[in-house]
Order: C-alpha cells, then structure tokens, then sequence
C-alpha cells in the first residue's frame, strides 16, 4: 500500500464506487444484454434460512433479487427482440428460483406478522386481567376505608355536639 493510498483513504471508497454500473447496465449481466455462456446460480433461500435474518437483511435481500429478476426480464426481452429461439436462451430456472425466493421472503414476513400480533393480542388479555384483579383487589379496601373515615367523622361530630 503506497504512502498516498494510506494517507487518503477516502479516495480508495471512491475509486471502488466509480467502477459500478448504474442505470441502465444494471440490467446486463457482465455489460452484456444477453449472456453468451451459461452461468451456474446457487438455489433457492429456504425459509429456514430466512427465518434468522433480521427485517434489515430481508428488506435487502427483497431488492437484490428485484434488480435480479429485473435483469432476468431484460434479458428475456433481449432475447425475444433478437428473435433467439427459446432453446437456446432460457433463463427460466434462475427466474423460478428468483420467485421462490422472493415468495419465501413474504411467507416469513408474514409469520413474524402474525406472530405480532398474536403477542400483543395475548398482552392486553393479560393487561385486562391484571387491571380486573386490581380493581377487584382495590374495591373492598376503597370501601371499608371509606367507611372507617366516614364512622371516625360521625364520631367526631358527635363528641363535638356533646
């Protein structure tokens, strides 16, 4: 690492931003409308996996295959703009496992949702059960003090008259 590289280190963030396709070659792979080999793609997240993500994480991960299915569809269109059979360009295994994913990521979401509200619906039964025994608790206290100080007052009042 020279001297200068460590002495600015901002500018090595931004050399690594400069390089990134923006626009509208984010929707080619590799500066490419249509890939000439096939490329080789991992599987599906299961939702086992997703399960453990944090909201940030999936929220994250929800885009990156948005802008993955978007190549996928511009590729497709690309192909079909060239008149390129089917046979030859098919991405149809990557979109599926794009679906999937993108479909799991709704059905944990939606579990955490659910599971929320479950939560708070079982907290303010506990809320409404602890205030009834509160006020149950409460009441007959309330009332034979209220008696003693009105009993206490009646007897003062009477030895004042006397």
């Amino acid at each position: 690492m020279s001297f200068f590289s460590r002495s600015f280190p901002a500018l090595n963030r931004l050399k690594q931003l400069a390089f990134r396709p923006r626009g509208i070659e984010e929707f080619f792979e590799n500066g490419k409308s249509i890939p000439t080999e096939k490329s080789w793609t991992g599987r599906a997240w299961r939702a086992s996996e997703l399960r453990i993500k944090s909201f940030d994480d999936l929220h994250k991960l929800w885009y990156v295959l948005l802008k993955e299915r978007n190549v996928l569809a511009a590729q497709k269109e690309e192909a079909r703009r060239f008149h390129i059979s089917k046979q030859y360009f098919s991405n149809k295994g990557r979109q599926i496992k794009c679906q999937k994913s993108m479909a799991r990521i709704k059905f944990v979401l939606n579990e955490r949702r659910l599971a929320w509200v479950e939560a708070t619906k079982l907290q303010r039964l506990a809320n409404a059960q602890e205030a009834a025994v509160n006020t149950k608790i409460s009441t007959p206290a309330q009332s034979s003090a209220e008696g003693a100080t009105a009993s206490a007052s009646k007897s003062a009042e009477t030895s004042a008259a006397i």
